[in-house]
């Protein structure tokens, strides 16, 4: 128990109205009776020593793969990773090195077929290593680290300009966490990253940039199986390109970008020939500039859209991309790529949140209201809460596309929400003489994503077949919320029982909800 759930577990077991004498009988019986055997004591001891060095070596492998990949693109060429490594222990570890790389391109397929390594994927490449030498594991990470550190050479200058785009590049993942389920607060992030970027380091040269994801054609697919809807673009490209269609049989190169899991590069438009012009106001002989279209991936490298970038509207003859521009792009893509799929998990969970209270409102007439949070990043490296959903003992249900954020400062009433946040154990409490339970959603890693927040009015305690009822909805929830959370992590693959799940390839989240219930009830037949 951390410091945290110990304190709550001990609220839980005391409750509200009990004495000050009793807590201090409580206190002085805990001292006294808890004891811990010297077995026990080494057991702990070895314990947090293990998981202090596993966070420590998580910390040095995240400062590595960060010092190596200066462009912030999010992955590393693995070829490039190899040359290095092949000069470890002045070459005598190149049977281990090439077994290792074997392992690792059977645990990771795509490797074979894009050759990146993301920060996972480069971590267990150094363990797959580690474990063909003999000797401690352990040493041999650690000389790998030590080796692969020294190895990196930048630039003085080079570090600087990372270090800038770094920042904004963390402005667009800062965005996703604290927007709720709202994709805007990302395409701004994404939008004022590369006008930043221009202004800084591209001869702050005038472009347009937009935003398009891939959708299955259902209107008319003789055009193609799939197409790409403009979601996003820069202000004065809006009247031309938002929410238009491009299809495959249409002039373009975004196709030839997707199909490639390459970037496009047109340096003049106007001499290629393919280009398809959405503001069609403009003259031929103003069609000139440079284009730029960049693949956007998800964590197994399927496309799933593009960035598009050009520069028409600027009036300069050699206004161009250069390669360390095109690199920036490429690490926006791979910024805006995971906060697109942090939003997409946190609707996922929250369709589940849904179908689950939809299950528990015929059957627990005794809860008054459910209120849903989800956890995001606040000020001085404190949790703020969103406030996503509401549901009353009637079935409506409110939720919040722009969702309420909630302060510990400044809800005092609340702070029952915090302290289930930080314990990420249930709480009990009354406010204003009604009584709440307050229920973690937990991630992998058992630490807070969400709260139910569940009133039950002036009942102390929900009849035995409510409470029966509440806590299998909260079971089921959080095992659906885990699986969302597992298809995230790049070697999983889902897990689909129900027809209704393979309908489009579109794995529906409510679905979800049910499909555990059904699998739990086949177990107890």
């Amino acid at each position: 128990l951390t410091l945290p759930q110990f304190v709550q577990l001990m609220d839980n077991f005391v409750g509200e109205d009990i004495s000050l004498p009793t807590v201090k009988r409580l206190t002085a019986f805990i001292k006294e009776e808890y004891k811990q055997t010297e077995e026990e004591k080494m057991k702990q001891r070895e314990k947090v020593h293990h998981m202090s060095h596993v966070a420590q070596r998580k910390q040095l492998l995240e400062a590595l793969f960060e010092k190596w990949d200066s462009s912030a693109c999010g992955s590393l060429d693995l070829e490039e990773v190899v040359a290095v490594l092949r000069r470890f222990k002045g070459g005598m570890g190149r049977e281990a090195l090439m077994k290792a790389k074997q392992h690792l391109c059977s645990r990771y397929p795509q490797l074979s077929r894009v050759g990146k390594l993301s920060p996972k994927a480069f971590q267990t490449f150094l363990e797959l290593i580690a474990s063909e030498f003999t000797g401690s594991a352990d040493e041999t990470i650690d000389n790998l680290v030590r080796f692969l550190t020294t190895s990196v050479e930048r630039r003085g200058t080079e570090s600087l300009q990372s270090s800038a785009r770094r920042k904004w590049l963390q402005e667009i993942q800062q965005a996703a966490e604290t927007s709720g389920t709202s994709m805007e607060p990302v395409y701004k992030a994404v939008f004022k990253a590369l006008s930043q970027d221009v202004e800084a380091h591209g001869d702050n040269k005038r472009i347009s940039a937009y935003i398009a994801l891939l959708e299955e054609n259902q209107l008319s697919p003789e055009q193609g199986q799939v197409l790409l809807r403009y979601v996003a673009c820069t202000t004065d490209d809006a009247p031309y390109v938002l929410n238009q269609v491009l299809h495959r049989d249409m002039k373009g190169v975004s196709f030839a970008a997707i199909d490639q899991g390459k970037p496009v590069y047109v340096p003049k438009v106007q001499l290629h020939g393919n280009i398809h012009f959405w503001n069609s106001d403009r003259p031929v002989e103003e069609r000139k500039g440079s284009l730029l279209v960049l693949p956007l991936h998800d964590a197994r490298w399927r496309v799933f859209g593009i960035l598009g970038l050009d520069t028409l509207r600027d009036q300069c003859e050699k206004s161009i991309f250069l390669t360390h521009e095109i690199t920036f792009y490429e690490a926006v893509c791979h910024a805006f790529s995971k906060a697109y799929h942090h939003i997409c998990m946190r609707e996922n969970v929250l369709q589940v949140v849904v179908t689950a209270l939809d299950w528990l409102y015929p059957r627990t007439p005794s809860i008054h209201t459910v209120t849903v949070y989800l956890v995001a990043p606040g000020k001085d490296k404190n949790c703020a809460l969103c406030k996503m959903i509401t549901a009353d003992n009637t079935g409506q249900k409110e939720i919040h596309s722009s969702p309420v954020v909630l302060l510990r400062e400044e809800n005092l009433l609340r702070d029952y929400l915090f302290k289930c946040t930080e314990s990420s154990e249930v709480t009990l409490t009354s406010v204003r003489e009604e009584h709440h339970i307050a229920v973690p959603l937990h991630d992998l890693s058992r630490q807070t994503l969400g709260i139910f927040d569940i009133s039950i009015g002036h009942h102390k305690k929900l009849p035995p077949q409510e409470q029966k009822d509440l806590q299998k909805m909260l079971k089921m929830a959080q095992a659906g919320c885990s699986e969302i959370l597992q298809r995230s992590l790049e070697e999983a693959e889902p897990t689909q029982v129900l027809e209704a799940e393979h309908v489009a390839n579109v794995r529906h989240a409510g679905i979800l909800f049910h499909r555990l219930m059904l699998q739990e009830l086949r177990e107890c037949v």
